[in-house]
């Protein structure tokens, strides 16, 4: 997310109650998380784990727990909880607008498009030409939907990242302030679920088709000309590249890259990054034809088992 104008660090700091280091002027320019920072941003650290990989990233400021040395060119904000106070500028840059009708004002809808009962739509959504948005969908503040997009009933796009730090008396969401991004001539069926970017934006690429009954988690780029069968759930912060075919009942891990062009069978789960332009199955995932031929041998393996006892007697 990028504000709207240049703040002091000395102003950020002052939102979140916290100590500094640095130029108090130092301008900051947005908030983002890891995956997505580009300079002028605030990134925040809360692990020993990961402090070397925020400190290094392209992020300008790091909001952390523990005093450190600070690298050249950046600044620090000192927090004894950097997830509590990311939540802080984020209600605070970017708050919760209630709407107060089924379509915003500030919607923008264009020539062409239909938009049938029952909908909502909220601030600052913007919908292309030609679209059709059957009853009964709900579309969250500041999503962006191209040309040509077809959106069937009961689907939800722009929902809070599942997102969650474990607290001892329970758990705290971290505040989603993104944008979903439909690009044109994409279909999305019945009753799917697309969560909006933490900070960043969650992704539907041109031509995409997407069943009913799937789950696109918060920051996830999925590329162009996608097939995705139903009941398909694909976590947050994943890339699926071009002309991806993903068949029914398939599930990933978070943070995971499909290469272009690969084709992933039924039920099979996704724990990890894959080259393109092959078919996948089974979990772990394998090539199909490594993961058939291992099945196979496994339908033998009473007979083979059998044949060994045989044989020692």
């Amino acid at each position: 997310m990028k504000f709207t104008q240049p703040h002091s660090l000395n102003e950020i700091a002052s939102i979140i109650n916290c100590e500094y280091i640095g130029d108090p002027n130092f301008k900051v320019l947005g908030m983002n998380e890891i995956h997505v920072v580009t300079p002028g941003d605030i990134v925040f650290v809360d692990h020993p784990k990961y402090y070397d990989k925020a400190l290094a990233s392209k992020a300008t400021v790091v909001l952390i727990n523990k005093k450190v040395e600070c690298p050249k060119g950046k600044a620090l904000l000192i927090s004894d909880d950097p997830f509590r106070d990311f939540n802080k500028l984020t209600a605070h840059f970017k708050p919760f607008q209630a709407s107060h009708k089924a379509i915003s004002d500030s919607a923008i809808i264009g020539d062409g498009t239909i938009i049938q009962p029952n909908c909502f739509i909220g601030n600052n959504v913007v919908i292309g030409q030609n679209s059709l948005i059957h009853a009964n969908v709900s579309i969250f503040d500041d999503t962006i939907i191209g040309d040509n997009v077809v959106i069937q009933s009961g689907t939800v796009l722009g929902g809070n990242a599942f997102y969650y730090k474990k607290r001892p008396d329970g758990y705290d969401q971290l505040q989603s302030c993104g944008r979903v991004v439909i690009e044109n001539d994409v279909h999305i069926g019945a009753s799917c679920t697309i969560d909006r970017g933490v900070t960043g934006d969650t992704t539907i690429g041109a031509g995409s088709k997407l069943d009913n009954l799937i789950q696109v988690g918060h920051d996830t780029l999925i590329g162009k000309k996608c097939l995705i069968a139903s009941q398909t759930g694909i976590a947050g912060c994943c890339i699926v590249e071009d002309e991806v075919t993903i068949w029914g009942q398939v599930g990933t891990n978070s943070g995971i890259t499909i290469g272009a062009n690969a084709i992933i069978l039924g039920q099979t789960g996704v724990t990890k990054s894959i080259e393109g332009g092959k078919t996948y199955f089974g979990t772990p995932i394998e090539e199909s034809r490594t993961k058939l031929k291992e099945l196979a041998l496994l339908r033998k393996l009473p007979e083979i088992i059998k044949g060994l006892k045989e044989k020692n007697n």
